[in-house]
């Protein structure tokens, strides 16, 4: 069992006519449970950054307007992933095993990627490295 997990959260797109990553945040996850809580929460604060619930007081009135229905909804997508029970699960297997997770959805602007791995496989990695290097 993994213990310990690094997750991220980064958002991509176009500067300058090349590709850049923002990072939103970091977390060190001592649990599972917690690396999956954390995924969660981004996810859901993205997507109310993009697209703010109706009547928020933040907001003056019209300074949220549509988009058009074809662009892809990333705040839905956001959202029906961390009420999705199923892919929670899915997630939680795949960290247990120690693989790496990439959650990813984009606009037409813009790239969403919410990462998390072991902190355990990612030292195992380095260390088969190490080995199979020749020695100089």
């Amino acid at each position: 069992m993994h213990d310990e997990f690094l997750c991220h959260v980064t958002a991509y797109g176009m500067c300058g006519g090349q590709r850049v990553g923002v990072p939103l945040g970091t977390y060190r996850a001592p649990t599972l449970a917690l690396a999956l809580w954390w995924m969660r929460d981004r996810a859901l604060w993205i997507a109310e950054r993009l697209d703010p619930r109706p009547g928020n007081p933040t907001f003056p009135p019209n300074a949220v307007v549509p988009v058009a229905h074809t662009v892809p909804d990333v705040p839905g997508l956001l959202r029906a992933w961390s009420a999705d029970s199923g892919q929670q699960d899915l997630v939680a297997e795949e960290l247990a095993a120690g693989n790496l997770v990439r959650i990813a959805t984009n606009d037409d602007t813009t790239e969403y990627e919410l990462l998390a791995e072991s902190v355990d496989a990612v030292r195992m990695q380095r260390i088969a490295q190490r080995i199979a290097a020749p020695a100089a």
